[in-house]
């Protein structure tokens, strides 16, 4: 049975190898892929020239593997991503490490949302 997969981006041009492996990933379980940024609401990203540039660059490369870029507004990221995943199915989510360990509670708190979705940890690419 195909599942549908997630990669959760930030507004970093860096952020497409989470594009790349959840594609990889949704060829084997031909399911639905979609790619997802929350942004907190306050965070005024499209007056950011920077923040907005790396987002239609991710958006280009979405669009490259047949998903669309979700761009949420909300102060509950972690919440905001558990419902996207429930509304739409996803059975895998791809996330990428954090630089800070104590971030790595992200990981804990989404998996404690979503008890059945299998997680995935990319690693940060090497400098």
């Amino acid at each position: 049975m195909p599942r549908n997969v997630m990669a959760c981006v930030t507004q970093q041009k860096t952020c497409e190898r989470l594009i790349r492996k959840a594609a990889e990933i949704n060829k084997k379980e031909k399911g639905s892929l979609y790619v997802i940024h929350v942004t907190k609401d306050e965070n005024f990203f499209l007056g950011n020239t920077h923040e907005g540039e790396a987002l239609e660059y991710l958006f280009g490369i979405s669009k490259l593997f047949g998903a669309n870029l979700h761009v949420v507004k909300s102060n509950d990221v972690i919440k905001s991503i558990a419902d996207f995943s429930k509304n739409n199915n996803v059975g895998i989510i791809v996330i990428g490490e954090s630089p800070e360990p104590a971030e790595n509670k992200f990981h804990m708190e989404l998996q404690k949302m979503l008890n059945n979705v299998d997680i995935r940890i990319i690693p940060q690419p090497e400098k």
